[in-house]
């Protein structure tokens, strides 16, 4: 319920003078529309302590780029100032997030619905890792279908691309960075959280 709380108060405080709010939408769709899936499967399906907190630091880390839009985080601006970045890094981060989050929640539903959580497998951390690449590549379709259809501002806001070629390949290898990086490092907490779940 905290973590429900604080994730549908940042949503809101993100939308009050955001700095593009059709940005600040195609950004922040995925926090409206997983909240309430969450809320409705949680009584049937409940996920583990770890699994929610993953989500709901994801779900910050989207509201907070949305609202000013990923290019210009005030944090990322302060990081290219401080260490002479070309550019705004700060959708770095939610890129690495996008891999990191769906590997915890995908590794737990893999081990708790198929035949690969009875043992450890080397193939559970192969699947997750391709799913999400899998995720990440959709996104990116996706992103670019909305931006070239449905944006207001111009495909490079709304990419946030800041005139990187490569931003598509970055974002992706960020996802996939970030699965790899969840499962070496998460995986005894998660096992934890898992058993606290089941007991």
């Amino acid at each position: 319920m905290v973590l429900l709380l604080l994730t549908c108060v940042a949503l809101v405080a993100s939308r009050i003078d955001a700095f593009q709010p059709g940005t600040w939408l195609a950004e922040v769709i995925w926090v409206v529309l997983g909240v309430p899936i969450l809320a409705a499967t949680y009584r049937r399906m409940p996920l583990s302590d770890a699994a929610y907190v993953a989500l709901a630091v994801f779900a910050l880390v989207i509201v907070y780029g949305a609202h000013y839009t990923y290019a210009r985080v005030p944090i990322g601006e302060w990081a290219r100032e401080q260490f002479g970045f070309a550019r705004n890094h700060y959708d770095r981060l939610g890129h690495f997030m996008q891999g990191f989050t769906p590997a915890i929640v995908l590794r737990e539903l893999l081990i708790r619905t198929s035949g690969l959580g009875a043992r450890r497998t080397k193939w559970r951390p192969l699947i997750v890792t391709g799913l999400c690449l899998g995720i990440a590549a959709l996104f990116e379709l996706l992103e670019a279908a909305w931006a070239v259809n449905f944006s207001s501002s111009g495909a490079t806001e709304d990419l946030g691309s800041q005139g990187d070629k490569w931003d598509t390949q970055w974002d992706m290898f960020d996802a996939l960075v970030g699965a790899v990086v969840a499962q070496i490092t998460t995986w005894k907490m998660h096992d934890r959280s898992l058993r606290k779940l089941t007991n």
